[in-house]
């Protein structure tokens, strides 16, 4: 008759045991490393990580602040992270025959998040040129800088262009050192409270062109598909608790975000400029046949950027979209 291990049992026993196969030792959680940077519309991550969602899914999840996308990017093209959240058309810029990036499904949309604050005998877009206006070259804001002046008959060339983080373009325009900038909150409030400044534009008049996800390089995706769907539903299930535990979440979210954004209701502001994905928006956005999907965003992105000169795009839309992830 067998009989039951003991726990006081001595070490050689138990190896000895754990040899024969009597038990074996709990699984290893597996380790992501995501970078990301200081937004408003990451943070439900930061509840995935404190609510157990990653742990439930056998992830060991590892958020990495990584400020610059010209830094997040290259390093997740080199493996040296796993995956990285930033916008739709940042991915464009990066993907190459050598290293491909896949979109792994949706975080959160911009809307009215991001904008453009100006002096105000600046009354529109086409009033810009031959302005100063400050931006984060290679970001999602000279992205959407260039979406806004495309659309008024203007291109990056009628601006004089000033590369500055979000953050400093901002503060720039405050101290009135340019004529407008390219930026998000808290930069937009404290533009237009100023005696000279006013909002000239920002992302809810443009709905569907920021918006942010979680990538990752087709090699990830396709051997680690497992950790990558388990990724996906432990995000699905921190949206839904946020939504249910507002006040909760926006303490967890501006702790783990922190900056400019560690003030819970730093945060809560800021969150109304944005929505997150839940299940259900991903199930719609990710579908390729949704004409207002993630096909037809990647086309538009990729036909803005190239035309503005920021990018070309070393891949079809079609194929950098993670089909079996979002399910």
């Amino acid at each position: 008759m067998t009989k039951t291990l003991h726990h006081r049992y001595s070490v050689p026993v138990l190896a000895l045991a754990a040899t024969l196969g009597l038990f074996s030792p709990a699984a290893a959680a597996e380790k992501l490393t995501i970078a990301l940077s200081t937004w408003v519309g990451y943070g439900p991550l930061y509840i995935a990580k404190k609510e157990g969602f990653f742990e439930k899914e056998g992830l060991d999840v590892n958020l990495v602040i990584m400020e610059d996308v010209k830094t997040r990017m290259p390093a997740l093209a080199a493996g040296r992270i796993d995956v990285a959240a930033t916008t739709v058309d940042a991915v464009l810029g990066f993907t190459s025959p050598e290293h491909p990036l896949t979109y792994l499904f949706a975080i959160d949309d911009s809307r009215g998040g991001d904008g453009i604050v100006a002096d105000k005998s600046i009354k529109s877009v086409a009033d810009l040129k031959g302005k100063t206006v400050a931006f984060t070259e290679g970001s999602v804001s000279q992205f959407f800088l260039s979406a806004l002046l495309k659309d008024a008959g203007l291109s990056l060339k009628d601006v004089k262009a000033l590369n500055m983080t979000a953050g400093d373009a901002g503060a720039a325009f405050v101290a009135k050192k340019v004529d407008a900038a390219v930026t998000w909150e808290p930069w937009l409030s404290r533009g237009k409270a100023t005696a000279h400044g006013a909002l000239l534009i920002d992302s809810a008049a443009k709905p569907g062109l920021i918006t942010d996800v979680l990538v990752a390089t087709k090699k990830t995706e396709t051997e680690r598909a497992a950790a990558m769907q388990g990724l996906y539903r432990a995000w699905s299930e921190a949206v839904a608790w946020q939504k249910t535990h507002e006040e909760d979440a926006d303490a967890i979210m501006a702790k783990g975000v922190g900056g400019w954004l560690e003030d819970p209701k730093v945060f809560a502001g800021t969150r109304s400029g944005i929505a997150f994905y839940d299940a259900a928006m991903n199930k719609s956005f990710m579908d390729p046949a949704n004409a207002d999907g993630i096909l037809a965003t990647i086309t538009k992105a990729k036909a803005l950027g190239e035309e503005a000169g920021l990018f070309k795009v070393a891949a079809e839309p079609a194929s950098m979209i993670a089909t079996d992830i979002v399910k």
